[in-house]
């Protein structure tokens, strides 16, 4: 179980290392051209560089979900005991997606708003 709990650490690690460099990029681009100088234009800058790891993540969830799916509604052989493990696995991609794309950018925007 501890693994599981690493592996899902390190997974939504990298996931975030690569949205803040997404959103590192459109700060740059706001910051050369001196436009970070309101809360509006820092959300916009927040939100051109989330925007564009939305569909990313969610084709990967999406494939995780549909690779999955086929375990979850088997009735054979020994399937109950795989119904529950790949319900955790199935339910933990989701909450990662959700922690990444929705914290990331809210938390961003806190810490960078607050310099305006």
């Amino acid at each position: 179980m501890a693994v599981g709990f690493i592996a899902l650490a390190g997974v939504a690690a990298e996931f975030g290392v690569v949205k803040l460099v997404y959103l590192d990029n459109a700060f740059g681009e706001y910051q050369t051209s001196n436009r970070l100088n309101n809360y509006q234009n820092v959300k916009a800058a927040i939100m051109e560089g989330a925007v564009l790891r939305v569909r990313p993540k969610a084709m990967t969830v999406a494939v995780i979900i549909a690779g999955l799916l086929p375990i979850m509604l088997g009735h054979g052989t020994g399937s109950f005991v795989k119904q529950r493990i790949k319900a955790k696995m199935v339910g933990r991609d989701d909450y990662r997606a959700v922690v990444v794309i929705v914290c990331g950018a809210g938390g961003l925007f806190v810490v960078e708003g607050a310099g305006v």
